[in-house]
């Protein structure tokens, strides 16, 4: 894979053989122009998750920067959200004062959700286009904490051919939570119902048609199939897209922003020793759109 030509000082560079780029020469805290735009646009699209190292954001410069791709998602509150709405979740093991967290904090517990192969609001009717993750706080390189990146468009392409005709067509269930789920502290009764939704289980890109996988831990059932033949049969999908010839394995530095599509990459956060090293990440989260053929033309960036 060739490096993407783009203007002068902004470059992409590939970190793996079929997604995942970096992206160099760009401030992200300050307006950005059209033409920078246009080459982050089309990364986007193209490698699916794009990391962009050395950004100093503080909440309102990552919230101005997330609203070029379009609106973003409000947080509910629950303890993956450190109980806070708003347009940043502050995914960390430490309390309001700094001090970590006990590993039975209902937040810590929580949390251990993320270390499941997912995709972010799969969960609601209109999914999320991607999300944008800034390590404020990471532990030391080589202890772990890494978020692992998996490749569900490269994983489609590989599938068998013969078999990808019976995927068109199906629909998938997605839920917040899992229905044996009963004590979950997050959620309560009226958002589990309302965060239930249906998905194709295959889907396409609307700017460059490439298809993909879309399954993870919220997809737990296929409709009109047995439930537990179709929940065996997410379950090996996930398990086919997120082998290691698909996954990308990021090692966080302090102000490394990620950008991840929401629509074809599935992510999970890799476990480190939460008793030992702080973790503070804040990510804001770009709401998909009900017609997704609005996004196969780029958004107007808010720079002028």
């Amino acid at each position: 894979m060739s490096v993407a030509p783009v203007s002068s000082r902004l470059q992409i560079k590939p970190l793996h053989p079929l997604f995942a780029a970096e992206v160099t020469g760009v401030d992200l805290t300050v307006p950005v122009s059209r033409d920078n735009f246009r080459a982050i646009w089309d990364a986007f699209n193209r490698f699916e998750v794009l990391v962009i190292r050395d950004q100093g954001f503080n909440d309102d410069t990552q919230i101005a920067f997330g609203k070029n791709f379009g609106p973003l998602e409000t947080m509910e509150a629950h303890p993956a959200n450190n109980f806070r709405p708003g347009h940043i979740a502050v995914m960390t093991n430490l309390d309001a004062n700094g001090n970590l967290l006990p590993l039975d904090d209902p937040g810590m517990l929580h949390r251990l959700r993320n270390e499941a192969w997912h995709t972010d609001s799969s969960f609601k009717p209109v999914a999320a286009l991607c999300s944008m993750l800034h390590g404020r706080i990471v532990p030391p390189v080589g202890v772990g904490g890494n978020t692992d990146f998996a490749s569900a468009r490269a994983a489609y392409a590989a599938y068998p051919d013969t078999r990808k005709a019976e995927f068109e067509g199906m629909t998938v269930i997605h839920r917040v939570a899992k229905p044996e789920d009963k004590n979950d502290p997050a959620y309560n009764a009226e958002q589990k119902k309302r965060l239930t939704v249906r998905h194709p289980l295959v889907r396409a890109n609307p700017v460059n048609g490439l298809k993909n996988f879309y399954a993870g831990a919220h997809a737990q059932q296929i409709e009109g199939m047995d439930e537990a033949k179709g929940y065996q049969l997410l379950t090996d999908i996930t398990a086919f897209c997120t082998q290691p010839q698909f996954v990308y394995s990021h090692q966080w530095l302090q102000h490394d922003l990620v950008i991840w599509d929401n629509r074809s990459a599935l992510h999970r956060a890799t476990t480190f020793d939460k008793t030992k090293y702080k973790r503070k990440m804040h990510r804001t989260t770009v709401a998909g759109a009900a017609q997704e053929e609005y996004f196969a033309q780029m958004p107007e960036p808010l720079a002028a």
